[in-house]
């Protein structure tokens, strides 16, 4: 299946490094331009200073979406939502993925390394890339937001 998205940026902090890492060579093989943008190992960061460059990149539309990972996923979506034109997502399990695309046409995804096996994410980021947005009621609700 094709995805929707064909570049996608991706960060996260040391808690999500190693997952970030699996989710970059997954992307990779299904053929999908990734913008890494660190951190490059699992040294201490800060995840705001990650969300903040994923959010920009995809505000500006230098990726179609993002992708962060931090040890719950909280804080990443807490600091990329600040951004305006970003919609960034806690994505837990199938539902709440499929959800983010299909209702809230959520174009970051937060992931939770600590709490997420790494299985489980890649078939999160799967749903998140293959889900459409569906419009209508949601498109009305989206922009009083």
């Amino acid at each position: 299946m094709k995805s929707l998205f064909n570049k996608v940026s991706l960060a996260s902090d040391h808690a999500g490094f190693n997952l970030k890492e699996r989710i970059k060579k997954f992307l990779i093989k299904k053929k999908i331009k990734v913008i890494d943008l660190g951190p490059k190992n699992n040294s201490s960061v800060d995840y705001p200073d990650y969300a903040k460059k994923v959010a920009r990149n995809v505000s500006s539309k230098k990726s179609n979406m993002g992708i962060l990972v931090c040890g719950s996923g909280t804080g990443m979506a807490m600091s990329a939502n600040k951004f305006k034109k970003i919609r960034a997502a806690l994505c837990y399990n199938k539902a709440s993925t499929r959800l983010s695309r299909q209702h809230n046409n959520a174009n970051i995804m937060a992931l939770g390394a600590r709490l997420t096996k790494k299985s489980d994410a890649i078939k999160l980021v799967n749903v998140f890339l293959n889900t459409k947005f569906e419009g209508g009621r949601h498109l009305r609700r989206i922009n009083k937001v």
